[in-house]
């Protein structure tokens, strides 16, 4: 009988919860993988960010450029050879975006490449802005307008 009285009695041991360790262990756990996770989210939207604003650069000055090979040698020899650095106004097109038309500014270097030859014009197109973060971001273009070329064809032709 005595054996049956000890059968009989419930089992505290299998029922019990957590011990405060392995609740602190969990909590210690999850805010670190919180803490990953959310560090991990703040770079890829920077990532984004950036290169978002490089296909908008690129195609601003993309425009530039394509406006700048349409214009006459005249107006390509009138512009200010380097030191001197233009600002230029962006396109209506990107400006009308208050996303882009602030955040980005573009300037203008020409230089004759070979002193032995004006007839050729090196035009770079510099574009800065400024990320989310703050950070200032910087992208050129360079092409070369010779006199007589293919750009000097195109216009004469329209």
């Amino acid at each position: 009988m005595a054996n049956r009285m000890n059968n009989s009695k419930p089992r505290l041991r299998a029922r019990r919860g957590f011990t405060i360790a392995e609740v602190m262990v969990a909590s210690i756990v999850m805010a670190f993988a919180i803490t990953t996770s959310i560090t991990t989210m703040q770079r890829a939207f920077l990532a984004l960010d950036t290169s978002r604003n490089l296909t908008f650069a690129g195609q601003i000055m993309v425009s530039e450029m394509e406006r700048t090979r349409m214009l006459s040698w005249t107006e390509i020899a009138a512009f200010d050879l380097s030191p001197t650095v233009t600002a230029l106004t962006l396109d209506s097109t990107f400006t009308g975006s208050a996303q882009i038309g602030t955040r980005f500014s573009m300037t203008r270097t020409v230089t004759v490449p070979d002193a032995s030859n004006t007839n050729i014009r090196q035009i770079t197109l510099t574009i800065t802005w400024r990320g989310y973060d703050g950070r200032q971001h910087s992208r050129s273009y360079t092409t070369h307008y010779a006199r007589y070329g293919i750009h000097d064809y195109l216009y004469n032709t329209t």
